[in-house]
């Protein structure tokens, strides 16, 4: 998962120096006034999206099977743990039940 991020965060810088330029070379329009940080902030996070979505989904899929095994991983391990506090409680209401007295 770290590894799409940076690969995300890769797509995104690579966007941002892009339109930086575009931008101050007059290819984009300036924002209005000091919204042109802004204005070039967003329009890269646009150009963005679009590339990762398309240029990263053979690594969302891996990342996806990774993940969907660490919760099945977990859920095994929470009902293993379950039932053996079920066996050691049914072990204890045993012993306490035939200790009891009459």
């Amino acid at each position: 998962m770290l590894r799409y991020t940076l690969m995300r965060l890769g797509i995104f810088a690579g966007c941002l120096v892009v339109v930086w330029g575009a931008v101050y070379s007059g290819i984009f329009p300036r924002g209005f006034g000091d919204s042109n940080g802004l204005w070039v902030l967003l329009l890269a996070l646009v150009l963005s999206a679009p590339i990762s979505w398309v240029a990263l989904r053979k690594e969302r899929d891996r990342a996806s099977v990774q993940i969907m095994g660490k919760v099945d991983r977990m859920k095994a391990n929470l009902d293993a743990n379950r039932s053996q506090e079920d066996g050691a409680d049914d072990a204890s209401r045993a012993q306490g039940g035939a200790a009891a007295p009459h």
